[in-house]
């Protein structure tokens, strides 16, 4: 190749493709967001018609089922073949740190561990469509406000216990893209920092594929080229520009371009995206499969908050139902690149009345004498979050207040949650008869929930995050400067003139519940809740062996019965903590879970298996993980604050 053509590869081309070769045998390959479908694009060549709109990823992570990953990427990977899309940019994998990050919806929730479970499935089932997932954002991008100014301020080990793990997961799965983030990690944007990327992610993850640019997210040529970064995107400005001019002037050599374009290629050859066509109208056919995986996970990824008996409301019954709020007649969902418009997609309406019928009566602004005359009053709220911005942790002051005047009124009342991040709701939590949490269920999700509200499904959901009474109980609750607010809208996005923002991660390794529980402070709700329609017995706890040498490997073993009426299906949580650690370490850290399906009285063993060396901790002087000789205490749980029973293992 000549020089100016490698320089045409490593930035990009037509917005969301790497550039083809003819000459060379290399076509033309296509880019697509993102984790929760295909966000189609139809200002570009070879798109498509519709594609399945899946609930968003934080649902997904709140079914607690890597399985059900696995199905559900497999599904986005095949639309992806079905519209010639080559790589698809996601998973989003950071850190929920914060409730109000504008793209926690797109992200696996608060716990490392059950990230790395859920995105290794993942990004499996994507491959194994012959289609490349792309882990993103490479690293440490946990806010939205004005993110191309934002420096997160992460020290090294909090980086390799809770960021990195489920990048890590992501590699040795076999993933073969990587996109970094728009802020600065530790003062250097991550998309052209050496440290970020050759130290971090090359050499101590080992990875050697394809790694890009978030689209207008590096400034600096050079930089960019000495970093290990490969593909500018969408490649408009500085490679493109610079590249050749810095080869003539000698500050870049040759070798350097070349290694970009090698890891390219190689990554494009290891896929055969230069053998076969990438575009398959078979994978058509498998739309009304991926329907059905979409409402499971709407299915699964319900979670009932909180339940005074007043569900399930059983069809048929002499009751009527008053239906009201924000998200009745519209999708709830978020914003930016992440959102996927879907096709016959279900709304609330249409789920609720084809389950009721005439029990259910919408009104869009019902008056004080209907809110109280109903028997039951179903109430939808919620926020609307996207990339680009944060939001409040309370909803808008307009639909706090009419909730707390519904809940009010009616004590019947069971309100309805869609969002992608914890909300406020202490103003009317206790008021309210039920909370249900319903995310953003992409286009089938409803199904699932109406099938819930009716009891024909037991909620198995739980949360994968902690839900904080206020704002104020998080560790990262003072990142907004002072003098500044949060904004709405794509205004501020590019707004380079923003002074840059240090966010010092000043809780360490005690993200989420971690922190919750160290400091003593009660949340609403806990990391792991989520309740039933049916109850729970956990008994004869097994631990063995009891004692296990640095490589060796423990299996935890617990009987759980259905001891209700109903068939429900528990997520058995594993708990870890050092008894007497040489350094501050959490209460709780998560360590194994196992999802469980039973009929009224029936039970089954559970196993869950934890490697000693999944017990350690990074340790900053060795620069590598550490796994003491010692005790350690194992809390079998069904959520991070209900423990069941406790064992323990010793590591010699």
């Amino acid at each position: 190749m000549k020089l100016e053509e490698k320089v045409q590869l490593i930035t990009g081309s037509n917005g969301f493709y790497i550039k083809g070769f003819p000459q060379y045998g290399m076509p033309d390959l296509m880019m697509s967001d993102a984790t929760a479908g295909v966000h189609i694009r139809n200002n570009l060549p070879q798109h498509m018609e519709k594609s399945t709109a899946f609930p968003v990823p934080i649902a997904l992570t709140a079914t607690w089922n890597p399985g059900l990953a696995y199905a559900y990427a497999h599904s986005v990977g095949e639309e992806c073949r079905a519209g010639g899309i080559a790589f698809l940019l996601g998973p989003g994998m950071d850190v929920y740190r914060i409730a109000q990050c504008g793209r926690n919806f797109e992200y696996f929730g608060e716990d490392p561990y059950l990230a790395s479970r859920m995105i290794e499935r993942y990004v499996a089932g994507v491959l194994d469509t012959g289609t490349i997932p792309t882990l993103k954002h490479f690293i440490a991008n946990e806010t939205d406000f004005y993110r191309r100014t934002s420096n997160s301020i992460v020290d090294e080990r909090t980086l390799h216990e809770i960021n990195l793990p489920p990048f890590k997961a992501g590699v040795a799965a076999g993933a073969m893209a990587v996109m970094t983030s728009y802020n600065q990690l530790n003062g250097e944007y991550c998309g052209q920092s050496e440290y970020v990327i050759t130290e971090l992610l090359r050499k101590e993850l080992g990875y050697h594929w394809l790694l890009m640019s978030d689209w207008w997210s590096v400034w600096d040529a050079e930089k960019i080229i000495k970093s290990g970064q490969d593909l500018e995107m969408p490649g408009e400005k500085y490679l493109k520009g610079d590249a050749l001019r810095l080869v003539t002037e000698g500050k870049v050599p040759v070798a350097d371009i070349d290694r970009m374009c090698r890891d390219i290629m190689r990554t494009c050859i290891a896929m055969g995206l230069y053998d076969r066509p990438v575009k398959d109208d078979y994978f058509l056919r498998t739309l009304p499969e991926h329907k059905e995986i979409a409402r499971q996970t709407g299915r699964e990824a319900v979670v009932l908050l909180k339940n005074d008996g007043i569900l399930p409301v059983k069809k048929d019954t002499a009751k009527k139902i008053l239906l009201t709020g924000l998200f009745v007649e519209n999708l709830a969902r978020g914003g930016g690149s992440a959102d996927v418009d879907g096709y016959d997609v279900v709304t609330l309406l249409q789920a609720l009345k084809d389950t009721y019928g005439s029990q259910i009566e919408y009104v869009e602004t019902p008056t004080d004498d209907q809110l109280r005359q109903a028997d039951l009053v179903f109430l939808s709220t919620g926020t609307f979050d996207s990339e680009g911005w944060d939001h409040p942790f309370a909803l808008p002051e307009k639909d706090e207040q009419v909730v707390k005047h519904t809940v009010e009124l009616n004590p019947h009342t069971v309100v309805i949650v869609n969002a992608g991040s914890g909300i406020q709701m202490t103003g009317w939590n206790d008021r309210a008869a039920a909370i249900v949490y319903a995310w953003y269920p992409g286009q089938e999700g409803n199904r699932g929930l109406a099938e819930i509200l009716s009891g024909q499904i037991s909620p198995s959901g739980k949360l994968p995050f902690t839900i904080e009474k206020r704002f104020e109980d998080s560790p990262g609750a003072n990142y907004i400067p002072a003098g500044e607010k949060l904004y709405s809208g794509w205004e501020q996005d590019n707004n380079m003139s923003h002074p840059i923002n240090n966010i010092v991660y000043k809780e360490g390794v005690f993200v989420g519940y971690r922190w919750y529980e160290s400091k003593k402070i009660q949340p609403l709700y806990a990391f792991g809740h989520g309740l039933s329609y049916t109850k729970f017995e956990y008994s004869k706890l097994s631990v063995s062996p009891a004692t296990i040498r640095p490589d060796g490997r423990v299996a935890i073993e617990v009987l759980v019965k259905n001891v209700g009426a109903t068939a429900g299906a528990e997520i058995v949580q594993v708990y870890a903590h050092e008894a007497h650690a040489p350094l501050p370490r959490p209460e709780k850290e998560l360590k194994g879970f196992a999802k469980v399906s039973l009929k009224p009285g029936e039970s089954q063993i559970v196993r869950v298996r934890i490697e000693a060396s999944d017990l350690g901790y990074w340790d900053v002087k060795t620069h590598g993980w550490v796994t003491d000789a010692g005790n350690y205490d194992l809390a079998i749980a069904s959520a991070s604050d209900d423990v069941r029973m406790h064992g323990a293992v010793k590591v010699e």
